[in-house]
């Protein structure tokens, strides 16, 4: 994703700029009369607007065939329409059927400008990847548990609630739990941020992936799986990724009575 919008915000990028600096140029009086009253000028805007258009902006244009599909409207349908009619209108302004100014750099920009959002969402959502990968690769993969007198290594995923968990200096905790027996002291840094080490005893809590520092323990699991402490913090996450801004909502909501409006006058 990140790629894909990247690539699409450097096609963007280099037709539009361009543009926008011909336009401008030529609103401000900048350019020579000559070339500012060039019949082959508009053309010029028109050749670099259209793949800005229909190559970048296609995607605004299918998000917004599926959400009318739906009989809703989203922030898709106000770019497709935004740029579309400063787009379309500019076409017969060029082949001089009206009269009037185009706007060509209107619609590349807009589009433009939509896709460097699009982009550093994608990138900032690609750093969420990376910091859940982490967190993933905070977890221990075994654990050492008790059963039948013996200390058996078995794989987190088959450690159940109220199993008898042993670990040594070095190691980290499998899951969460109490302490049964032992003291020791526990790095909780990934957790709370704090550097000390925390003093561990019977009764004590401890939190699957903070590390065991010195001395050898036995805890009881309490909270295996998804309901571990990792696991919350990781869905937690998750849900701010997978969810929308509350800015993108308000739009969404602002489209599905702008856009009808618009569209009924």
């Amino acid at each position: 994703e990140i790629n894909h919008q990247k690539r699409l915000l450097v096609v963007g990028l280099f037709f539009t700029i361009p543009l926008f600096l011909l336009s401008m140029a030529r609103d401000f009086g900048l350019l020579p009369a000559g070339l500012a009253d060039a019949n082959w000028l508009p053309w010029l805007m028109f050749v670099l607007a259209t793949p800005v258009q229909f190559y970048v902006g296609w995607q605004y244009y299918d998000g917004a065939y599926k959400a009318l599909r739906n009989k809703s409207a989203n922030m898709d349908v106000l770019i497709a329409m935004g740029s579309s009619a400063a787009y379309f209108y500019s076409i017969p302004v060029m082949l001089g059927l009206i009269d009037g100014h185009v706007y060509f750099e209107t619609s590349a920009v807009i589009i433009t400008l939509i896709v460097l959002g699009k982009f550093l969402e994608a990138r900032a959502k690609g750093r969420t990847s990376e910091a859940i990968k982490k967190l993933l690769g905070l977890q221990a993969r075994t654990a050492r548990i008790v059963r039948d007198g013996q200390e058996v290594d078995i794989p987190i995923e088959e450690v159940e609630v109220g199993d008898i968990v042993v670990v040594r200096p070095g190691e980290k905790f499998p899951v969460d739990g109490v302490v049964i027996e032992g003291k020791t002291s526990v790095d909780e840094s990934m957790l709370t941020g704090e550097s000390l080490p925390q003093e561990k005893g019977p009764g004590d809590p401890v939190v699957g992936a903070t590390v065991n520092k010195l001395g050898r323990i036995k805890f009881e699991a309490l909270k295996i799986g998804k309901d571990t402490a990792l696991a919350q913090i990781i869905r937690l996450v998750e849900d701010a990724q997978g969810s929308k801004a509350p800015i993108q909502r308000l739009a969404d909501q602002v489209s599905s009575i702008f856009v009808p409006v618009v569209i009924g006058i």
